[in-house]
C-alpha cells in the first residue's frame, strides 16, 4: 500500500510572516520592504545579509516565524463550502463572529426601549 502525501492547508502553503521581537514590526512577503528597497515578493530567507528592520534596526535574526498572514485557515478542496466563510482569513472570520455577537447585543438592548 502507498501513504497518502501530507495535505497542507492553504495557510501552510503561503509564505510565512516574520515578526521583530525588538519593535513587533511584521515583514510580510507579499509587501516587500520599500524603506530598504526590498521588492513585493522576496521571501524572508532571501532578504540580503546586512538587511536591518526598518522600524529599530534590528538584525534578522531578531526575527520570529508568525505564520502566514491573510491566508485561508483551510483547505483548497474546503474553500467553497460554507456560504463563502471558509474563504475568510482567520481575522475576517473573527471580526464576523464578534461583529455579529455585538450586532446581536444592541438589537436585545434596543429591546428595553419598547416601553
Amino acid at each position: 500500500m502507498s501513504e497518502r502525501p501530507e495535505e497542507k492547508t492553504l495557510a501552510e502553503k503561503s509564505p510565512a510572516s516574520y515578526e521583530c521581537r525588538a519593535c513587533g514590526y511584521v515583514y510580510e512577503p507579499s509587501k516587500g520592504d520599500s524603506k530598504n528597497d526590498i521588492a513585493a515578493g522576496t521571501q524572508f530567507e532571501d532578504l540580503p545579509s546586512n538587511w536591518r528592520c526598518p522600524v529599530c534596526g534590528a538584525r534578522s535574526n531578531v526575527f520570529v516565524n508568525i505564520g502566514a498572514t491573510g491566508a485561508p485557515s483551510g483547505f483548497e478542496e474546503n474553500l467553497n463550502y460554507g456560504f463563502g466563510v471558509n474563504r475568510l482569513t482567520p481575522k475576517q472570520k473573527n471580526l464576523l463572529i464578534f461583529g455579529a455577537l455585538a450586532l446581536g447585543f444592541l438589537f436585545f438592548i434596543s429591546l428595553y426601549g419598547l416601553n
